[in-house]
């Protein structure tokens, strides 16, 4: 057996590592159409529910900046796959960067509207109504268990304070006497 150099042999090869580049290029791209069209979807659905008509219209506007952002991140891929194809040195790390603050750029724009801030906050008070009902049945299964609860030490530090209040009245009131009779 010999190992020899023939050109089909790195030609083979060459096409082959292109055309995983290119799927793996191509692999990538759908990954992200998918993300972004769940996105999109689960945007629209909390935004409907939770925004007027302007702060729609602003936040389709956010997420049409949002949307350029990746078409232009797609097509400096496309462009600099195309420059690593005719020869031009380019480092694996440049794809990884364009993605990358596109979406920070990206999810900049989307987060950057009132829609998206008014769905958030509705969804914040949504979360603490959620947490204070939580609370507060943990507090009252605590109490049917015989359990203090939160409630029950906080009343208890209350009346201590009161007490210890009410005990320095006393000892002031105390003190005034006592110096009343010293005289």
């Amino acid at each position: 057996m010999t190992d020899s150099y023939t050109p089909n042999a790195t030609a083979e090869g060459w096409n082959q590592f292109v055309d995983q580049m290119n799927q793996q290029f191509m692999d990538a791209f759908e990954q992200n159409v998918e993300a972004q069209a769940e996105f999109v979807e689960s945007w629209t659905e909390t935004f409907e529910s939770s925004v007027d008509d302007d702060e729609m219209t602003e936040g389709v506007k956010g997420y049409a900046r949002a949307y350029e952002a990746w078409m232009d991140a797609a097509q400096r891929m496309v462009d600099r796959a195309n420059d690593a194809a005719q020869g031009e040195d380019v480092e694996v790390e440049e794809f990884r960067d364009i993605w990358l603050n596109t979406a920070n750029e990206a999810f900049k724009e989307a987060m950057s509207t009132t829609a998206f801030a008014a769905a958030t906050g509705e969804s914040v008070g949504e979360a603490l109504d959620l947490r204070q009902q939580a609370d507060e049945a943990a507090e009252s299964t605590l109490h049917d268990l015989g359990f203090a609860t939160e409630g029950d030490v906080v009343e208890i530090g209350e009346r201590l304070v009161e007490l210890e209040r009410r005990q320095h009245a006393v000892e002031e009131k105390l003190d005034r006497i006592l110096e009343e009779l010293d005289e």
